[in-house]
């Protein structure tokens, strides 16, 4: 499994909301200022379905990343399988005003290791940002 995991200045409330509610996801859910996530749905519940399209911002490349809940506690773990059979989990640790967010998943084949937890590691830290510069 590949680990990431950052620490955001934000309530628990704020964290799962923005993380977990579409029209959030379609703003921070992209690795790098040259992509952009132009559809989000997401079903939050066990066997519920979620599914991003990520593109390039010039519209040369995009795909689809879906998956199917297997654990949802709220404020608390997220886990699904996607679309190729990996999991993932994601644990939200509720500190106070500070909530350590972490993501455990299974690499795929195509790219090195290394490289996918650049991506992920890019994409939390683009929630980070996202989270503690949004008001709500």
């Amino acid at each position: 499994m590949i680990t990431v995991e950052s620490t955001i200045n934000a309530s628990i409330e704020k964290v799962w909301e923005l993380w977990t509610v579409p029209e959030h996801i379609m703003k921070w859910n992209n690795a790098s200022e040259d992509w952009h996530t132009p559809f989000a749905e997401n079903d939050l519940r066990v066997g519920g379905k979620f599914k991003y399209t990520m593109a390039s911002k010039e519209g040369t490349m995009s795909f689809d990343f879906e998956g199917i809940y297997t654990t949802v506690i709220n404020h608390s773990l997220i886990e699904y399988k996607l679309a190729d059979d990996r999991e993932v989990k994601i644990t939200f640790e509720n500190h106070g005003n500070k909530v350590m967010l972490t993501e455990k998943f299974d690499p795929e084949t195509e790219n090195s290791e290394a490289l996918q937890q650049q991506g992920w590691q890019a994409i939390l830290d683009n929630f980070k940002k996202y989270v503690e510069t949004s008001t709500f």
